[in-house]
């Protein structure tokens, strides 16, 4: 199924007919139904019960109604991510070298993960020698350290 033609169909479905869903696309008429006929054999399943005046979505018409809408959403938010730089994944190490600091950066990154959930954040805590030691050898991103240290 493409995408395209799921949009037509569900623009079908909000006008309740095909001439008016044909106007709103930009198509013609013939175009528009032969995309739907050709949409319903794919799917082997009748969308549509065609009337004189208006359409009216079967069962199976509505499931993917509902499922079309999701599917839609889930492409303009993935596509809006990606264009406005806002998708952020990664992984971030952070050391402590026991400092009453650890708690208020914990609630903050808890934070950071809410806003940013593809963002994986680990808190490592240990003596101030042992975080910088192991920022040293690449373990840890950063660390905060309070006690005077001779590197």
């Amino acid at each position: 199924m493409e995408i395209r033609v799921l949009n037509y169909f569900l623009t079908v479905a909000r006008e309740k007919t095909i001439s008016k869903a044909a106007m709103a696309l930009h198509l013609s008429q013939p175009t528009l139904s032969k995309q739907l006929k050709e949409l319903e054999e794919e799917l082997g399943v009748q969308l549509f019960i065609r009337g004189n005046r208006k359409i009216v979505i079967t069962e199976e018409g509505n499931y993917l109604v509902n499922r079309g809408k999701e599917i839609l959403s889930l492409i303009e938010n993935t596509t809006s991510n990606i264009q406005s730089n806002e998708l952020i994944i990664g992984e971030i190490t952070v050391g402590d070298g026991e400092t009453r600091a650890f708690e208020f950066i914990s609630s903050h990154f808890t934070q950071l993960q809410s806003k940013f959930p593809e963002i994986k954040i680990n808190l490592y805590s240990g003596h101030a020698d042992d975080v910088l030691d192991k920022i040293d050898k690449g373990l840890l991103d950063f660390g905060l350290v309070i006690d005077p240290v001779e590197k």
